[in-house]
């Protein structure tokens, strides 16, 4: 089963000088990586939201519909021309991540049937394949391209993340064209779910995958305590999502009841709004069919930010800043993740944060008033909600030749397919979520409807893009949105240039 991982907010890795000798292995992109997160030693994996712009942006992500019916049946045996099962020859296969530990014993009975079925087509088509922490999250990217450079007699599936490193190995030739490859449908729903296919093409060349559902990511918590003391009642925010009324403006409106000197001294007790700012200004950009960088039908980059949608964005987002931000209270010196202590302490009625922090282990476990979670709010450019999904490529070395690629590629299908029809739709991350901090509606209606309503963005993939560095965090309180992209347009266009050559 998938997992929710944490990664380190280090730098991208400079890995342009690895890719000077490209001998070995090759035929393949790959992508570049930013962080909108403040600086840090560690962060949820946000990798950086990324999208396709315009209204049309949620009709293309809507998942393919698939039934789980008796028609679905994953030991139906795969058969040679001779009739014979697909014998893999005994491969040994690695999945190679960073995180992957000792396998455990099923917990559930969907464990249990999944454990069942992995071990079935192993004895059926004559392989093995196991998980396995072989890099760190660091090194990952330049793992893949030393590896994809000079080749290896191992028979691996990499599993890598938004990295320049990547996008330069896509470009190079390092990462196999997945799309040559039969046993492999990009039209099957476990792909159709998560898009990330589509982020890691070229004309109609794919260099990465990812199987099933996306994982929530960013959407607004509330303090359902300070909603009820001032007389809104938290189930409306709930009811205003699923009748498609949760929109910029309610927010604001929102936020300008909660907010309130109670005590008459002049100094603000409850602020409206507390988060770290990168992750609710990227979120803002899509929520109003913007994005920073965008890519056209052929296949190539293309600067965004100047778009009316994403323009729009940056303005109201500092406009909520000047107006709700708890930042203005934070003490002299305070850490960068002081929002979570402020939003803790009941300082602020709402937090725009990733679904991570209210699952088990992270700091909403410290919450003592009961929290509720939504949704982004829709901005006037989009007919519903978004989300910016970002999950782990999988991508074969070009090295492997034609044969290798397509065992593998095979296998790894198989491995990553439902284990019964009963669980054509399980969602694991839905399970996860009922065990954190998230009321029922949390789950069943926002978390769910965030694995469904999401696209992929592509400015994690444009080479020496720092989101972050170059920009986001420049999005705060009091600044002039209009500097800050006069700031960095030439030399974004530049990268955008470049990365198209």
């Amino acid at each position: 089963m998938r997992k929710s991982l944490t990664t380190k907010a280090t730098a991208a890795i400079a890995a342009a000088a690895m890719l000077t000798s490209m001998a070995g292995c090759g035929a393949s992109e790959a992508p570049a990586s930013t962080d909108t997160q403040q600086p840090a030693e560690t962060t949820t994996e946000t990798a950086e939201a990324t999208t396709e712009t315009a209204e049309a942006t949620t009709e293309e992500s809507a998942p393919a519909e698939e039934e789980a019916s008796d028609e679905y049946d994953p030991y139906q045996v795969i058969t040679d021309a001779d009739g014979n099962p697909i014998d893999l020859g005994g491969m040994d296969i690695i999945i190679r991540n960073w995180w992957s530990g000792d396998p455990t014993e099923p917990q559930n009975e969907y464990e249990e049937a999944l454990k069942d079925y992995r071990d079935w087509i192993q004895e059926t088509y004559n392989f093995t394949i196991k998980e396995q922490a072989i890099s760190d999250w660091g090194s990952t990217p330049t793992d893949f391209v030393d590896y994809a450079t000079t080749g290896g007699d191992e028979n691996y599936v990499f599993i890598l993340r938004d990295d320049p490193a990547i996008t330069s190995a896509m470009a190079n030739g390092l990462m196999y064209d997945l799309a040559t490859l039969d046993c492999l449908d990009f039209n099957d729903v476990k792909f159709q779910r998560n898009l990330l296919h589509k982020q890691y093409s070229k004309g109609d060349s794919i260099y990465a995958m990812f199987a099933g559902f996306s994982e929530a990511r960013t959407g607004v918590y509330f303090n359902k305590r300070i909603l009820s003391d001032a007389g809104i009642d938290p189930e409306s925010l709930y009811d205003m999502q699923a009748d498609g009324t949760w929109t910029w403006d309610k927010f604001d409106e929102l936020m300008s009841k909660v907010q309130q000197d109670k005590d008459n001294d002049g100094t603000i007790d409850i602020y409206g709004l507390t988060l770290n700012e990168g992750v609710m200004t990227t979120q803002a950009v899509f929520s109003n069919g913007g994005s920073y960088i965008d890519k056209d039908a052929s296949g190539k980059f293309v600067y965004n930010l100047e778009s009316p949608e994403t323009l729009e964005a940056l303005e109201w987002t500092v406009d909520m800043f000047n107006k709700y931000d708890a930042e203005v209270a934070n003490p002299e010196g305070a850490e960068w993740d002081y929002y979570k202590e402020q939003f803790l302490n009941g300082q602020a009625a709402f937090l725009v944060e990733d679904e991570y922090a209210g699952t088990p282990g992270n700091f909403l476990d410290d919450m003592q008033d009961e929290v509720g979670f939504v949704m982004f709010p829709k901005g006037p450019k989009m007919n519903d909600y978004i989300n910016v999904w970002s999950n782990n490529p999988a991508a074969i070395p070009a090295c492997y030749d034609a044969d290798k690629a397509w065992k593998i590629a095979f296998a790894w299908n198989l491995y990553t397919n439902p284990p019964a029809a009963e669980y054509v739709d399980y969602n694991g991350y839905l399970s996860t979520a009922r065990n954190g901090k998230f009321d029922e509606r949390a789950v069943d209606e926002t978390i769910q409807m965030m694995t469904e309503k999401g696209t992929v963005a592509y400015h994690g993939m444009v080479p020496n893009l720092n989101l972050g560095q170059d920009f986001v965090w420049n999005i705060a309180p009091g600044c002039v949105v209009s500097e800050q992209v006069e700031a960095i347009r030439d030399t974004w266009k530049a990268y955008v240039d470049d990365a198209n050559k």
